[in-house]
């Protein structure tokens, strides 16, 4: 599942790794996330908000199946339709399947298949220094979200199994 999330940027952040984010009104950058089905991050990718989805999921989904091999299939919103669909198909031999709203939902509505990574975006405001954008660096914004995930995961192993008795 790949999916964008926009995020206010702090003052110390500086206009060349910013943008304004149109859809959402936001000024600040963007995270491109690729996670798996149990909601595990595989790659993620900030860049300033004015960056489009389409041409941020080219690159994104490049790295994603130079690292994963074995990846066939991404589900994405309707922001990534057009002509990433036939590009992924061509060049990166993955499929790239489009879940919809149906047009009488109004509001937000968890749809199928997209909660993995709701419930991932949710993860990370969770994590204070994620909550907005206060790394000067895009870099340093990436590894936050990978150290968020760490935590996550860590949690998740030593959290103590209910016994079968």
């Amino acid at each position: 599942m790949i999916d964008s999330q926009s995020v206010k940027a702090d003052a110390v952040v500086g206009s060349d790794s910013r943008g304004f984010d149109g859809g959402k009104l936001i000024n600040g950058r963007k995270r491109y996330v690729v996670v798996d089905t149990l909601g595990l991050l595989l790659a993620v990718m900030v860049t300033a908000a004015d960056v489009g989805d389409r041409a941020a999921a080219q690159v994104l989904l490049a790295q994603v199946t130079a690292a994963h091999h074995l990846l066939a299939l991404v589900w994405a919103d309707g922001g990534y339709t057009g002509s990433l669909v036939e590009y992924c198909l061509a060049a990166l031999a993955l499929v790239l399947a489009i879940v919809k709203r149906s047009d009488n939902m109004r509001g937000f509505v968890v749809l199928p298949k997209r909660w993995f990574v709701e419930r991932f975006f949710a993860h990370l405001m969770r994590s204070r220094r994620l909550a907005r954008g206060f790394k000067r660096s895009i870099a340093s914004a990436e590894a936050m979200v990978y150290w968020s995930m760490t935590m996550l995961m860590t949690r998740r192993v030593a959290r103590p199994r209910p016994s079968r008795a």
